[in-house]
């Protein structure tokens, strides 16, 4: 779990210069257009886009940007229609890799992503074989300086939390999906803010990764999400905080 937290505070960083762009906006339009398709516009009742919108507002994306994405996918204004795919891969190393994405072209799509994993080295896998190495939770981070580990336990434990983890300077704690609203609203309910909240893939099990590995490993990360129609990509790579200090460093 570690190489997840790791790589997502990366990711949280990089996430501000990808918005300037206009990349990470492109993605979450396809996220919330998919979401309201899939279980209609209302965030109340619809888990995924409410996850989407929340992403959305983190980042500033205009309201007017949301709501026309919504209505595309409800079908109230024409749009394209979005495919999810979701191909298992390995990394360095062996580390197991899920890639979803959202796509108008799905052979465009695993052509692109099979050319961005050879020149990385990693491969496509057959379906299935990387998935079975993740199991689907909530997921939430909560910086050290938000709360001490008793009040974060006391807060989450009763709300249906399976564990709390201390991982360097923050706590990881995971759920049952069906346990996410619950467990989020303990932490609001104790004031206690999450840095990351979401519904995820963890590792079950993980790869150490160092040197030339770890490097590549991370390149190949940050290739994937750059690239327009991927949404996630977990891995199970850890990677120590000394090594990945050497590596985002260098």
């Amino acid at each position: 779990m570690s190489g997840h937290s790791k790589w997502a505070k990366i990711k949280h960083k990089k996430g501000a210069e990808d918005a300037k762009r206009g990349a990470l906006f492109t993605k979450l339009t396809k996220e919330i257009t998919a979401a309201a398709k899939e279980g209609g516009g209302n965030s109340d009742s619809n888990i995924r886009l409410r996850t989407a919108m929340t992403r959305a507002r983190e980042f500033n994306m205009p309201f007017s940007n949301v709501e026309n994405a919504i209505k595309k996918g409800t079908g109230e204004l024409p749009g394209v229609v979005f495919e999810t795919v979701i191909f298992d891969a390995r990394g360095p190393a062996g580390v197991a890799m899920l890639i979803e994405g959202l796509t108008d072209n799905k052979n465009r799509t695993t052509a692109e992503i099979r050319n961005l994993l050879n020149k990385k080295g990693g491969a496509m896998a057959g379906a299935g074989s990387a998935a079975f190495m993740f199991a689907k939770k909530g997921y939430f981070v909560v910086d050290k300086s938000k709360a001490t580990e008793d009040a974060v336990m006391e807060a989450v434990l009763d709300a249906g939390a399976e564990d709390v983890k201390s991982e360097g300077d923050s706590f990881e704690v995971t759920c049952d999906p069906a346990a996410f609203e619950a467990v989020k609203n303990a932490l609001a309910a104790k004031k206690i803010q999450a840095s990351s909240a979401e519904v995820t893939m963890l590792p079950t099990s993980t790869v150490k990764l160092e040197g030339h590995d770890a490097k590549n490993m991370l390149s190949l990360m940050e290739a994937l999400e750059e690239h327009e129609d991927v949404v996630n990509v977990y891995a199970n790579f850890d990677i120590s905080e000394e090594e990945m200090a050497k590596v985002v460093n260098s």
